[in-house]
């Protein structure tokens, strides 16, 4: 199988533990380079939050698991990127 090179999930997440301990958790994973997380919505007991990860055979499940073991809940796999390279997309403009 291909490894897994980009994750990028929409995850809602408790206020606690905060966006800085949790990319924390997430960076500690092996295989993980990067991870970034942005918050694009916050209710009050909750945040919707992007989280994109990039590295080198990345495991989802652990991924999964350290977001679940934190009171997240991964929404939806808005991208994935696996192989040797990273292709990026390029969207154009519609008129």
């Amino acid at each position: 199988m291909g490894n897994l090179r980009r994750l990028v999930l929409d995850v809602l997440k408790p206020l606690e533990p905060s966006i800085v301990e949790l990319v924390q958790l997430l960076a500690d994973l092996e295989g993980v380079d990067g991870v970034n997380i942005s918050i694009y919505e916050i209710d009050r007991r909750v945040e919707n939050a992007k989280v994109t990860i990039e590295g080198h055979n990345l495991i989802y499940d652990a991924v999964a698991h350290v977001i679940e073991e934190n009171g997240g809940a991964i929404h939806s796999v808005d991208e994935v990127a696996a192989g040797k390279l990273l292709i990026e997309d390029v969207i154009t403009p519609q008129d």
